[in-house]
């Protein structure tokens, strides 16, 4: 019996580091091409529009509209804000619904590898996606990965999409405060228009250039100087 319970967790250890090994090379690989498709692109219900375009070629302040609105502390954790899980873990216990607490890293392995929905399984698999991102990608990796690949709208991924479809331009050129309307769309991208935001969303407009002033010029150059 001893001998078939050894047999049974090599063969367990046999698959897992195969397993860990392939996902780490197929992490490197992601690391160096344009991705232009993801887990929640091919879940799609509408016909789906995406434009890569370099971190590189982007004006600093669209990543800085997307980190100020959505993880503040992005350049700060490792994948993982632990302040924002203690507090959905709480809000949880209160009225059972699992909310929240994803950091940008979160949202990029959610987006690129899993599906729809709140479950403990899928954050349970996001947060484990989340550090490997953070070990093979770094910061500058994944937040131009997550400008490419977040929903902006109905089938509209990423921020060059996003322009070319709201503003008629490319990302290139977008201004602060434009950069700050796409910003809110994240959070409900198939319900919102930058050219039609709520009073709620318009305050909240004004709150994301705030932070974007506050945090400063050169709160990411840390990042995107890499």
């Amino acid at each position: 019996m001893a001998k078939r319970k050894r047999g049974i967790f090599g063969w367990i250890w046999f698959v897992t580091w195969r397993f860990l090994l392939f996902l780490t090379l197929f992490l490197l690989l992601l690391r160096f091409v344009p991705l232009s498709t993801t887990s929640f692109m091919l879940q799609s219900s509408y016909p789906v529009t995406q434009h890569w375009i370099s971190i590189d070629k982007l004006p600093a302040h669209m990543a800085m509209a997307v980190v100020a609105s959505e993880d503040q502390r992005f350049p700060e954790h490792f994948g993982l804000d632990f302040t924002a899980i203690s507090k959905a873990l709480n809000q949880y216990q209160y009225d059972d619904g699992l909310r929240g607490a994803s950091t940008i890293t979160q949202q990029t392995a959610k987006n690129l590898f899993l599906w729809p929905g709140r479950s403990f399984v899928r954050k349970g698999l996001e947060a484990g996606l989340a550090v490997s991102l953070e070990v093979i990608w770094g910061k500058k990796r994944i937040l131009e990965v997550y400008l490419n690949v977040a929903e902006f709208g109905k089938g509209i991924y990423g921020v060059e999409a996003a322009c070319q479809h709201y503003f008629q331009k490319s990302a290139r050129h977008l201004t602060p405060e434009e950069g700050a309307r796409l910003a809110v769309l994240l959070p409900s991208p198939r319900t919102r228009d930058p050219h039609n935001l709520t009073p709620y969303l318009r305050q909240r407009v004004v709150w994301v250039e705030q932070q974007m002033q506050q945090l400063g010029t050169g709160y990411l150059n840390p990042i995107l100087d890499n």
